[in-house]
């Protein structure tokens, strides 16, 4: 049976697509079989094929290097860079949960660790004019526990303390945080740290600084928050 994790940010742009790369590439290069997966992902672009890319899909199998073909990794795949409830909404194509679902479990059954990305934060919309579906009803539905990638720079103690409270308050299972774009010794980023494991009770697992390739963490410590 495959041990599946999900990762949700503070908000946009935090970077939990370029983590979740490294996550990916830790696993692989661990010798585990490691899997990618998405509900919905907006602003992307054609290829030479008049195909959408799914351009999250394809930057964590190129920095992670597993074998999964793209085709797998995201059911719903939109041009315009917003909300996946607005894209399909000027798009077309509205997100199913059934769909979601089964992409998903089909995902499962070919690898033994997968990962799901969030859209946006955790309170992103997934769709809402055929259906009310929150990205907190999909990781309800899918059973999973997360990960939150947060900003390390100012502003971070509101936005993960925040994040914390609203899925402990949906009783949404949090294993731990990861600071993104963290700049060693410095003394607003180090406080920050301190802060958000204080005022949660959760750890920060790993600092990432930009540019990193590798993610600071013990392969089997990072499989071991996988459920």
């Amino acid at each position: 049976m495959s041990k599946k994790l999900f990762i949700t940010g503070t908000g946009t742009d935090v970077g939990k697509t370029y983590v979740t790369g490294l996550l990916l590439k830790k696993l692989r290069e661990s010798g585990r079989s490691a899997a990618y997966y998405k509900a919905a992902m907006s602003g992307n672009a054609y290829g030479a094929d008049g195909k959408l890319i799914p351009g999250d899909a394809l930057h964590v199998k190129t920095v992670s290097g597993i074998a999964q073909t793209l085709e797998e990794m995201c059911p719903y795949i939109y041009e315009a860079a917003v909300s996946p409830h607005l894209a399909s909404r000027l798009e077309g194509n509205p997100v199913q949960m059934e769909v979601v679902k089964k992409g998903f479990e089909e995902v499962c059954g070919k690898y033994d660790y997968v990962t799901m990305e969030g859209s946006g934060g955790i309170l992103c919309p997934i769709c809402f004019d055929e259906a009310k579906i929150q990205l907190e009803d999909v990781i309800k539905e899918l059973g999973l526990s997360s990960l939150i990638i947060a900003d390390a720079g100012l502003g971070t103690i509101n936005s993960v303390v925040l994040t914390v409270e609203y899925m402990r308050n949906r009783n949404l299972p949090i294993k731990g945080i990861l600071f993104n774009h963290f700049h060693p010794g410095n003394v607003m980023e180090e406080d920050n740290l301190r802060m958000c494991e204080y005022m949660t009770g959760l750890k920060v697992l790993a600092c990432i600084e930009d540019g990193s390739t590798m993610l600071n963490m013990d392969a089997d410590v990072l499989a071991s928050l996988y459920d």
